[in-house]
């Protein structure tokens, strides 16, 4: 069974880990592949900030999705052998509820009325999902970055809801500078006067805002060395070239423009400050008093955790955490580390190194 984009309607009031509620929200998700009789064939897909549960191209929806080479017919998560949910996460603007919906009290977008969101609400929204389906236990949970902090909030909190994890880039917690970068993107947002306290509606927004957002999380996203291998100091061919003084010189000034340009037509505003926030906010050491005591609530039996070594966002150190915290209770625990010079976003684009690490552990 391969579905386009569907969606959930939860059935009643759904309480917010920090308070407030949503009364009967929304959650989109796709699904590929075939739901065995047993139900212990599902793997369930937590997505990083900015992605929509369009994990991987579908009959009903044959564009290219955003790991169309982990996920499909032959490939690492193999739906052949697997029914695989990709969530589109609470709070987001791509078919679940979040900020940009109408609240049903008002018949006006929550905006900033919307609850404030924890991580631990979208793994609660992902759990409804699978009891749609019925789907008592996975077969494994798959989060990469703010998916993988959503992925321990759903084994911490429903211990024993999945037989395997895998944590790619991810963390137990942001570190102070994964927190400073994204409060510098969240103030750029709220000082453009287009955002206008939230209340933009259904206009623009603050497009300026979410433009030089954008383009310092791909400074993040990446590597110096990548910046050096790929545009060294290349400048802009002169059909390029405006006059202006202060206009861009060099190529790499030119590819985080076009980057930003593409985001600020895609992705709502009030949508990624709330999501932007949640990350910051997850922290392991709620749920027990500190990370160990956290990460000693999960029941998995065998979890994968990946790092890169250029990874500035989520460094190995807090995989090597990750990987030392959960390799308890005669656990399997294995940890790679890979040279990738992508970043943070090598899990989106190097393939040829994050591909056998998932075939290997998925055994496909």
């Amino acid at each position: 069974m391969t579905i386009a984009r569907q969606v959930f309607q939860f059935p009643g009031r759904f309480e917010m880990r920090r308070g407030g509620h949503l009364d009967r929200p929304v959650i989109a998700y796709e699904t590929w592949g075939q739901l065995n009789a047993a139900r212990d064939n599902a793997i369930l897909i937590f997505t990083g900030m900015s992605p929509s549960a369009h994990a991987t191209s579908a009959p009903d929806d044959p564009s290219p999705g955003w790991w169309e080479e982990i996920v499909g017919p032959s490939r690492p998560i193999d739906t052949r052998r697997f029914f695989v949910v990709c969530i589109n996460s609470l709070g987001s603007c791509f078919g679940s509820t979040g900020p940009a919906s109408r609240d049903p009290a008002t018949g006006k977008a929550y905006g900033t009325s919307f609850p404030v969101l924890s991580l631990e609400d979208v793994a609660n929204a992902g759990k409804a999902v699978l009891e749609h389906f019925g789907i008592e236990r996975l077969h494994t949970i798959v989060g990469p970055s703010m998916g993988g902090m959503t992925t321990l909030a759903c084994a911490i909190q429903h211990p024993g809801i999945s037989r395997n994890l895998v944590l790619l880039s991810t963390a137990a917690r942001s570190l102070p500078f994964s927190i400073a970068v994204r409060s510098l993107q969240r103030e750029m947002i709220r000082r453009d006067p287009a955002w206008d306290g939230g209340n933009y509606g259904s206009g623009p927004g603050p497009i300026t805002g979410m433009r030089l957002a954008r383009k310092l999380g791909m400074v993040t996203y990446r590597s110096a060395r990548e910046w050096d291998q790929r545009f060294g100091r290349e400048r802009v061919d002169g059909e390029r070239q405006t006059g202006n003084a202060f206009a861009q010189d060099f190529e790499v000034e030119a590819y985080l423009e076009a980057h930003a340009l593409k985001f600020t037509g895609q992705f709502d505003a009030n949508c990624y400050l709330y999501l932007s926030r949640a990350s910051d906010l997850f922290d392991v050491a709620e749920h027990g008093g500190s990370v160990t005591a956290g990460l000693a609530k999960v029941r998995a039996e065998r979890v994968l955790v990946v790092g890169v070594e250029t990874d500035i966002l989520f460094p190995l150190a807090q995989q090597r955490e990750l990987a030392s915290g959960l390799d308890a209770r005669g656990r399997e625990v294995h940890l790679v580390e890979l040279p990738s010079i992508q970043g943070h976003d090598s899990f989106l684009v190097d393939m040829d190194r994050f591909r056998p690490v998932l075939a290997s552990f998925f055994g496909t």
